[in-house]
């Protein structure tokens, strides 16, 4: 029987580069996003043709009623969940500097990026949880996206760094709290991805790529985190939950 993967914002970037290396590694797929389906028609069209079976679930993560209907939905149609992939973020919708940052933007980030994706892993937990003690044979597995930004401080998107740092920490929580069951919890942290999120500061690391930003000279691709995140639940891993998979070409490392 294939494994259920759930990917919030599983329809477009990162998530998608994720969506599409779990369908090839046979998991059907439930996509989660914000926008209207026909607006993601493409790439659902694109996951079924890998042979799968893939659920699209208009949800908004930090939304308690949207979450519980979205884990409806798929308990209906599938009636299990082997995988829980929090991918969904959003940056500031103003890049401001710390001194002047409103905490409106402060709250919002926080409840999409790290209260959402918490309070979905609670459900998600407990549910799969039960599918253990129902089923011995039972494989679940939970990533959590981060960001070189839950370490490198970038202090026009303080918020958005902060975010990220709650995420690497929800990491451990759960890693721990999970390891009675078998069920392991990672980080991934990407670097610079290409996607629509960042076209807009593409000359930028053009030019700071060709500079040497980081060790592998060029642009991360969604499907570089997508491959990582696959081996993950394949079980490629086995005895590492609670790590911290860096996905940056060698941006982060420390360099003379």
């Amino acid at each position: 029987m294939a494994k259920v993967a759930l990917v919030t914002g599983g329809g477009r970037g990162i998530g998608l580069g994720i969506s599409r290396c779990l369908a090839s590694d046979g998991c059907d797929i439930v996509v989660c996003g914000v926008r209207p389906e026909e607006l993601v028609q493409r790439a659902l069209d694109e996951l079924r043709a890998r042979g799968v079976e893939v659920l699209y679930c208009r949800a908004d993560v930090s939304d308690p009623v949207a979450r519980d209907k979205m884990l409806s939905e798929i308990r209906e149609r599938f009636g299990r969940l082997n995988v829980l992939v929090n991918n969904a973020g959003v940056a500031p919708q103003v890049r401001a500097d710390i001194l002047e940052a409103s905490e409106e933007s402060f709250e919002r980030v926080m409840r999409i990026n790290l209260q959402g994706p918490y309070f979905l892993t609670q459900t998600v937990a407990n549910w799969m949880i039960q599918q253990c003690e129902a089923d011995a044979s039972f494989e679940g597995c939970i990533v959590n996206i981060s960001s070189i930004s839950a370490t490198a401080a970038s202090p026009n998107r303080g918020e958005y760094c902060v975010s990220k740092a709650g995420v690497s920490m929800a990491s451990k929580l759960w890693a721990v709290r999970l390891g009675e069951y078998d069920i392991p919890v990672y980080e991934v942290r990407p670097g610079v991805i290409r996607t629509d999120m960042t076209s807009t500061v593409q000359a930028k690391y053009d030019k700071l790529f060709a500079e040497g930003l980081a060790v592998q000279a060029r642009w991360g691709m969604p499907q570089d985190v997508g491959k990582v995140v696959a081996a993950l639940v394949r079980g490629d891993l086995p005895y590492a939950t609670g790590q911290v998979i860096t996905v940056d070409g060698g941006l982060t490392l420390p360099r003379l």
